[in-house]
């Protein structure tokens, strides 16, 4: 069947980059890079000058020094009055743009008409030394100054290291880059790679038991006493406590999300609700979080009482109360728990809060951004379109960005990142968004995003490098939009295989989420909390990590009503289905002998499989053996990636893109009209989910013998074989019995924890990674 001309412009493209050029040197290796393409850089450090001679009238200079190359020139700052400054900074000039055979360093003095020469250094390029990683640093030295005549000034010396090198050059990250060569002053921090780390999550449980002595105004009628609980910009509160007296009771958990290092106190304040929207406040307390208990498992936690102030009003003063009230509560940090801030379906890491309970790591995962290309126009500058692209990758705590390449629709990264892998079953993220504060926007300008790939670890094989060219599609209002190719190379290396496929029997999530669970609704009101701590940790870093690129990046809408996908998710349910209709068609086939031959060999398998039951398992293990085994030979060969198709985005009726992008609540219609309208897409987005879920149950099914995760299928057709033979030489009977009596077990035989073939199901691979 001939694809359809947009088909092919949305798939997925092997390629074949020039990696992996590092040779190995004696016991060094050449380029550790050997995921991307090398890319040569001509490196300047600009270290320190001294004894500069005085330019100005007073007899002092203001000295900032520039580096030429060609059309290129990279200026550090520059100080004033100081003939002995220091500067330590990097400039990288990338080879393939360079049009001149001479480097010019020059040593200016800052002026306001014309800055004045204090001298320069010439370099021929064909004399620098080249610097192969891993070599120690190449040590600066010190040059004395010429005037433009070529002849030596009376005094004043540059210190200066030149080399050429590549992208694995430690100077790399933090050096000025000829590609940004237009940007200038803030712009610069914004256009250069950064690792950041997220910060440690965890959640705050309270649990509000009763007060005491608490002091009404109104003493003639009962209080109606509830808590309200505030950590930062969240808020939450108790019921009203159903023993209407000073001393109320309620036994209610309260949950919150806090970040390391802890910020805001949790503030408690015990209100009395007098009147319909009056509250009148009891008794508040602050409770700094560095103080309370850290907890790791199940185990409940010491109470503790906390004295409640309250503050009057006497002549306009206040003043605190000397009588004080007590409130008791058992509060905790639950380092048990890992803290979802990602969308479950794409999560990148699963381990629990609390250090102490991390687990080995089972690899290492490297992603070499190679570059993009045919990206589209995202702003206008001079009148012409342009493109200031970036890439960012997550997986785990670990974020890192690509430097931006400035004003290019074809951008060359080449740079190359390492995680440490914990769970196999887990995905990295890497999106594309257009820089939009390096051209004076400022904080008035945003990142756009031009697209972002997924890719689940567990459909990788292992030692295998996957060098790909991934569509970047994004759903506009007026339907699915390629922005262009981003070239990856990904490889994900095990360190220990009987590690990994042990992890394919543990649960997914750490204990404390079955033994102690939290809600549907609280889970996701929290993830909502978390994702926003997230982008408001990273929005303050240094260049921040935008808000727009973080929530992009964690799905924070991903939850919101789209006809679009309930749609895509009710035809994966049905794709589910086609196998059980494809075998009715089948035995209705066999019934009706459209082919004769066949349904006589299946008259004599189902008489054997009469007289004979005990053959009844084991034939069936095989058969699931047999269809594993013959799989294999189309097991898929790519990772997964985004299926217009699959996601109905190619399909999508303009009504039901506008629906889709209508904001939330909505703003078409009257009043009543809007309220309906917004419960209606509410309820539709669980059933959306819900539906969702259905889908990935039923396609984890199919992965079983599709060699779509290699291990977990590896796994599930050795298991078959095994399953046979032993099947095949126990009695039927034997095996009834023993099934029938550990399905019957007495609770005290029974775990919270999942089992081990539940654990298994769980963590294979479904469609879901592959929805746009």
């Amino acid at each position: 069947m001939q694809k359809s001309p947009q088909a092919i412009d949305f798939a997925l493209k092997e390629t074949s980059p020039k990696i992996g050029a590092g040779s190995i040197t004696g016991d060094k290796l050449s380029c550790t890079y050997d995921l991307v393409e090398q890319m040569q850089y001509l490196y300047v450090r600009v270290v320190k000058a001294k004894d500069l001679p005085g330019k100005d009238v007073t007899g002092s200079c203001d000295p900032y020094v520039e580096v030429k190359l060609g059309n290129y020139k990279g200026t550090t700052k520059h100080f004033e009055k100081k003939s002995n400054p220091e500067w330590n900074q990097c400039f990288a000039f990338s080879k393939d743009r360079i049009q001149a055979s001479v480097l010019e360093v020059l040593v200016k003095d800052k002026d306001v008409v014309l800055d004045d020469l204090i001298g320069r250094v010439m370099f021929d390029l064909n004399e620098v030394p080249k610097r192969i990683p891993p070599d120690s640093p190449l040590a600066p030295q010190w040059y004395r100054l010429e005037d433009r005549k070529g002849d030596k000034v009376k005094t004043g010396e540059l210190m200066l290291a030149v080399w050429m090198g590549t992208q694995a050059d430690e100077a790399f990250p933090d050096a000025w880059h000829s590609d940004a060569a237009t940007v200038s002053g803030e712009g610069v921090a914004n256009i250069r790679s950064k690792v950041y780390l997220s910060p440690k999550l965890w959640y705050v449980r309270v649990n509000i038991i009763e007060a005491q002595d608490l002091l009404p105004s109104d003493k003639s009628r009962f209080p109606e006493v509830f808590v309200k609980a505030i950590l930062g910009n969240q808020a939450s509160r108790t019921r009203i406590s159903q023993s209407k007296t000073i001393n109320p009771m309620w036994n209610e958990d309260l949950m919150f999300v806090a970040a390391e290092p802890f910020e805001e106190p949790l503030i408690l304040t015990v209100e009395d609700r007098v009147a319909p929207n009056k509250d009148e406040v009891l008794g508040k307390c602050l409770i700094p979080l560095q103080a309370v208990q850290r907890r790791l498992d199940h185990k409940p936690v010491n109470t503790r009482w906390f004295n409640l102030e309250k503050h009057v009003i006497v002549d306009g003063e206040k003043k605190e109360t000397k009588f004080s009230s007590r409130i008791h509560l058992r509060i905790c940090l639950d380092g048990g728990y890992h803290v979802l801030d990602e969308s479950t379906h794409y999560s990148s890491d699963l381990r629990p809060t609390a250090k102490q309970l991390w687990k080995p790591s089972i690899g290492i995962l490297e992603l070499g951004v190679l570059s993009a290309h045919g990206l589209t126009p995202m702003k206008t500058k001079d009148g012409r379109g342009t493109t200031d692209a970036y890439c960012v990758a997550k997986y785990g705590q670990k974020w890192v960005r690509t430097r931006t390449i400035v004003d290019s629709f074809g951008p060359r990264w080449n740079e190359q990142y390492t995680w440490e892998v914990f769970d196999p079953c887990t995905v990295i993220t890497v999106g594309v968004f257009d820089n939009g504060h390096i051209h004076g926007q400022g904080g008035g300008g945003k990142d756009s995003r031009i697209g972002k790939v997924r890719i689940r670890l567990s459909t990788l094989e292992t030692d295998r490098v996957y060098t790909h060219s991934y569509p970047l599609l994004v759903l506009h209002p007026s339907g699915v939009r390629k922005m262009g190719e981003v070239q990856l190379a990904v490889r994900f290396t095990c360190s220990s295989l009987i590690n990994m496929l042990h992890m394919y029997s543990q649960p997914l999530l750490p204990k404390m989420h079955y033994i102690h669970p939290l809600s549907v609704i609280q889970l996701d009101s929290l993830r909502h909390q978390a994702m926003q701590i997230v982008s408001i940790r990273l929005n303050r870093a240094e260049p921040p990590l935008r808000k727009e690129v973080v929530e992009y990046m964690l799905d924070v809408d991903s939850h919101m009503w789209s006809m679009r996908r309930s749609k895509a998710n009710f035809f994966r349910i049905m794709g589910v289905l086609s196998s059980l209709i494809s075998v009715g068609k089948w035995f209705d086939q066999i019934c009706n002998w459209k082919n004769p031959l066949t349904t006589i060999l299946i008259h004599i398998l189902f008489i054997i499989l009469v007289l004979y039951p005990e053959l009844i398992l084991p034939t069936v293990f095989l058969y699931l053996f047999l269809i594993g085994i013959w799989n294999f030979r189309w097991r898929p060969r790519h990772p997964p990636h985004m299926d217009t198709r699959l996601s109905h985005a190619e399909a999508a009726h303009p009504d039901e893109l506008d629906e889709e992008f209508d904001t939330f609540p909505t703003t078409k219609g009257s009043d009543i009209v809007r309220m309906r309208y917004d419960r209606l897409r509410s309820i539709a987005g669980r059933v959306q989910t819900v539906i969702g879920d259905l889908a990935t149950q039923g396609e984890r099914f199919q992965s079983l013998i599709s060699w779509r995760d290699p291990r977990a299928t590896t796994l599930f057709v050795t298991f078959c074989l095994i399953a046979a033979i032993v099947l095949y030489v126990t009695p039927f009977q034997v095996v009834a019995l023993l099934a029938g009596i550990y399905v019957l077990r007495h609770p005290r035989f029974r775990h919270k924890l999942p089992s081990v073939p539940l654990n298994f199901f769980r963590r294979l691979p479904a469609r879901s990674d592959s929805m746009l």
